[in-house]
């Protein structure tokens, strides 16, 4: 269809939000999602804990309760929350899919011991696909998601006052590595209930840090994410083609090199962590107008296949 005018279109939010326990994730994402406007449904995996806070601040959601947590639990209540018609969709929280009773890890081992002789790595053949589908099903969603996720929890000692005191700190979100770069945005919510956005899209978040996030941010985000050309239906972007595939020489732009040496370190790179930080730069390049859309598109679509191929073998070594 050949060149046209680039211009921002109207977007679904996508927000992570991770913590330690009694950081306060759930009220931090109900109080989001009641800013964001609109009819809100929660993935309710805390045993009922979500409904705790209804009709507080005015909280009104609804609530799907899980008891176990294989894939196809969370898809079904996705396109049920779609079939809806709910503006937003907190998942509270996406950790019980990787790590919860029926999750991916569950899977993966119970797969492993059936695969007499082949141990785990064949499992994430078919772990990687599934797991796979519902960060595709939380992408396409045609409303705006918000996920909780429990972080891995550490203490240190620090002096304060000439007295040493323990504080617990949250460390990497439970879930598969490199998740993170898949929302909008991403934020650490501390045990002070602070917000501290570590990953954001939009540049008004750059290094904030939010004292009890809630509906003013909300409404933050929902004037930031309707300030675009509506796509045509309504509909939200639809996520990244599987096979990513370069832009012709017709369309290359003066940042090719830029673009070439990127890519070559996507294509090698060795560990889950060092591609994270590649995925961080090229938003950031983006956002500094170094890359076109297509080109941080292009970037993404390679890192995620790249993901893809090293993440089973490292999550092998893992459990071996």
């Amino acid at each position: 269809m050949g060149f046209q005018k680039a211009t921002k279109a109207a977007a679904k939010l996508r927000l992570g939000l991770i913590g330690p326990a009694g950081s306060g994730k759930t009220m931090t994402a109900l109080r989001i999602a009641a800013g964001l406007g609109g009819r809100v449904a929660v993935i309710d995996t805390e045993r009922g804990s979500a409904s705790l806070y209804s009709g507080e601040r005015g909280l009104d959601f609804d609530v799907n309760e899980l008891d176990s947590y294989e894939v196809e639990r969370f898809l079904e209540a996705i396109q049920d929350a779609a079939a809806g018609g709910y503006s937003t969709l907190v998942i509270d929280s996406l950790s019980h899919a990787w790590a919860g009773k029926g999750g991916i890890l569950e899977y993966v081992d119970k797969a492993g011991k059936r695969n007499q002789g082949g141990g785990n790595f064949g499992a994430w053949r078919d772990a990687t696909p599934r797991h796979n589908a519902l960060v595709d099903a939380i992408l396409g969603a045609p409303m705006h998601v918000i996920c909780t996720l429990r972080s891995k929890v550490e203490y240190v000692v620090e002096n304060v006052g000439g007295r040493n005191q323990v504080r617990k700190v949250g460390l990497q979100p439970v879930q598969r590595d490199g998740l993170e770069y898949e929302f909008t945005v991403v934020g650490d919510v501390t045990q002070d209930h602070d917000l501290v956005v570590t990953k954001t899209r939009a540049a008004f978040l750059k290094d904030a840090v939010i004292r009890e996030a809630g509906e003013d941010l909300g409404r933050q985000l929902a004037a930031w994410l309707n300030n675009g050309q509506q796509r045509p239906g309504g509909a939200p972007p639809s996520p990244p083609p599987s096979t990513p595939a370069r832009p012709t020489a017709q369309a290359a732009a003066p940042g090719a090199a830029l673009f070439d040496q990127i890519a070559e370190c996507i294509a090698t790179a060795p560990t889950v962590k060092k591609l994270a930080q590649y995925v961080d730069r090229i938003d950031t390049l983006l956002s500094e107008g170094k890359l076109s859309d297509d080109e941080w598109s292009d970037l993404t679509d390679r890192a995620n296949a790249r993901h893809d191929e090293i993440e089973p073998k490292e999550a092998a070594d893992a459990t071996t």
